[in-house]
């Protein structure tokens, strides 16, 4: 299976090559238990964006993964007592500790920025 540089240039040998093809000349090709073989895809493709410079997987795709692999949506709401919760997978993104303090800085178009402080709880 090629990677990286060499995983490019053959692309650019047989990118007018069907899909199938591509994957079996990358050498991405394994065999079933009956003897047949499998194109692997998937790992073709993963490779691929790889190197063109798109990590996959890793600390990498973590940032856009909440608990049980939900994707993180962006979107808050503001709970019944008044409180808006972001969220432990937020948090950790931006590798935020319990006690960490922020000066909240209220912009135009409702724009809200939270600075870090020195200060601690």
């Amino acid at each position: 299976m090629l990677t990286g540089s060499d995983l490019l240039a053959k692309f650019k040998e047989v990118e007018k090559l069907s899909e199938s093809e591509q994957v079996r000349a990358c050498g991405y090709v394994s065999t079933k238990q009956n003897g047949d073989p499998r194109l692997n895809y998937t790992a073709y493709y993963k490779a691929l964006l790889e190197a063109k410079g798109m990590r996959m997987g890793g600390a990498s795709s973590a940032a856009g993964i909440g608990k049980g692999g939900r994707k993180l949506s962006y979107v808050a709401t503001v709970q019944g007592n008044g409180n808006l919760l972001i969220g432990k997978a937020y948090t950790a993104l931006l590798d935020l500790k319990p006690g960490d303090n922020f000066k909240i800085v209220l912009g135009r178009k409702q724009k809200v920025t939270l600075l870090p402080t020195d200060e601690s709880e």
